[in-house]
């Protein structure tokens, strides 16, 4: 009888009570613990304080985490971005670095050009082509565009028929396309054939910047000088708005090369193109350069969108050449 009170007066596992406080359900109902059941040994605390129990269910993203619009097609299952994408066969577009996230659009700005809204700095890579290096037989161009942080932004592919690209050498005309992370062309850049002499003012090196392809965002112009390389950004209606100005000799050597980005007047700076030096194996073996753009954070997207395109011609007209085009023009 005394056995059977000490264990009539003991705690009941998981119910917290204090002993001699008789369990909420009647006696009869108890059968007490079956066979081979252990009691807990001398000294359990049970649960520790503060103790919860189990996690519910997960309840979602918390408060202030900002999540992508329904309908975004960057995002992945959930609506959550996609951070990296698979190569693209067609477009050659490497695998490796992150995407850089988009941003919802804003208002009046080009599909596609939502990337840009966020930057102060472009990077353009331009990749190395081993056929090129190796036979000097001239491929198609390819640029990975990046922000400061070195996520992609773009990816540029040359459009062009080889014929054109080893006949034309840098003065050929092109179609550049430039994808976004989805694969998706975005921005077209078309380079008519024009003269490569300074000597003749009439027939100057211009492009075209399509956002989306097909339809025209602005211009870059050449503008005829004795001594320095200029060129005029203008909008979509060819209305004159900024100017870009290069130094006397463009010599690539141990240094970078500033094209500057001012006001029309020429008295305000407003950002620059430059060609950074990537080493000498690179800069004598090879025509892949690398480019840096700094312009306003509040610039017109569009304008952002134009001096991409003067670093393409930029790079077109000064830094392409290779060989004997390099000795002949006095550009290393």
């Amino acid at each position: 009888m005394e056995k059977h009170n000490m264990q009539t007066e003991a705690p009941h596992p998981g119910t917290h009570l204090p002993a001699g406080y008789g369990p909420p359900y009647p006696p009869a109902a108890f059968q007490g613990p079956q066979a081979g059941y252990q009691w807990p040994q001398a000294g359990y605390q049970g649960p520790q304080a503060g103790y919860q129990g189990p996690q519910g269910a997960y309840p979602g993203p918390q408060a202030g985490y900002p999540v992508p619009p329904g309908g975004y097609a960057g995002a992945g299952p959930g609506g959550f971005p996609v951070q990296s994408q698979p190569v693209y066969s067609q477009s050659g577009g490497p695998a490796g670095a992150p995407w850089m996230p988009a941003p919802p659009p804003p208002l009046n700005c080009p599909p596609g050009l939502e990337y840009l809204v966020q930057i102060d700095q472009i990077l353009v890579h331009q990749q190395i082509e081993l056929l090129e290096v190796l036979t000097g037989f001239e491929t198609n161009n390819k640029y990975e565009i990046k922000n400061s942080l070195g996520q992609r932004v773009y990816f540029a592919v040359e459009d062009n028929d080889c014929c054109t690209r080893n006949c034309c050498g840098a003065a050929r005309p092109f179609t550049m396309k430039i994808l976004d992370n989805m694969g998706r062309e975005v921005i077209a850049l078309e380079r008519p054939l024009r003269c490569s002499s300074c000597c003749f003012p009439c027939c100057l090196q211009e492009i075209e910047i399509q956002a989306p392809p097909g339809v025209p965002v602005g211009y870059v112009t050449q503008t005829w000088h004795p001594c320095l390389p200029k060129f005029t950004l203008q909008n979509e209606k060819k209305e004159d708005v900024l100017r870009v100005t290069g130094p006397c000799v463009v010599c690539s050597c141990c240094s970078d090369i500033d094209f500057e980005i001012k006001s029309l007047d020429e008295e305000s700076l407003v950002g620059k193109i430059s060609k950074q030096w990537s080493g000498f194996v690179r800069e004598a073996f090879t025509d892949a350069d690398n480019f840096g753009i700094q312009f306003p954070l509040d610039l017109d997207v569009k304008m952002k969108a134009v001096m991409l395109g003067a670093c393409f011609l930029i790079d077109f007209m000064f830094f392409e050449k290779t060989g004997n085009e390099e000795q002949r023009s006095g550009v290393w």
